[in-house]
């Protein structure tokens, strides 16, 4: 019984430290990658805040690619009429993990 306890714990432990990982090297990401210029994690900056951002794709199944999308051509409409500008720069797995972490907020 000690061990399977044991074994638990450790899973889940690896599980959280696993999930500080990606949502770390997703915020690090966005700072790199100068999207926090423009958006704050809990507050509108030029472009909507984070959260507003993953309260309003929650269950979306669609929303990370529609949103990796977003992310390399830009877009306009959704959040205003401030355009968002198009990012090429951004490499498809940085966007990823970008907007993955966005979406866990």
């Amino acid at each position: 019984m000690k061990i399977l306890m044991s074994v638990a714990v450790a899973g889940l432990m690896s599980f959280a430290v696993a999930n500080v990982s990606a949502a770390d090297s997703g915020m690090a990401l966005a700072q790199k990658n100068a999207c926090m210029s423009c958006h704050g994690v809990d507050k509108k900056i030029v472009g909507p805040a984070y959260k507003d951002v993953a309260a309003k794709y929650k269950g979306d199944k669609t929303a990370l690619d529609r949103l990796v999308n977003k992310v390399h051509k830009g877009g306009s409409g959704v959040w205003g009429q401030i355009p968002m500008p198009p990012n090429p720069q951004v490499n498809d797995a940085d966007a990823k993990t970008i907007v993955a972490w966005i979406l866990s907020l």
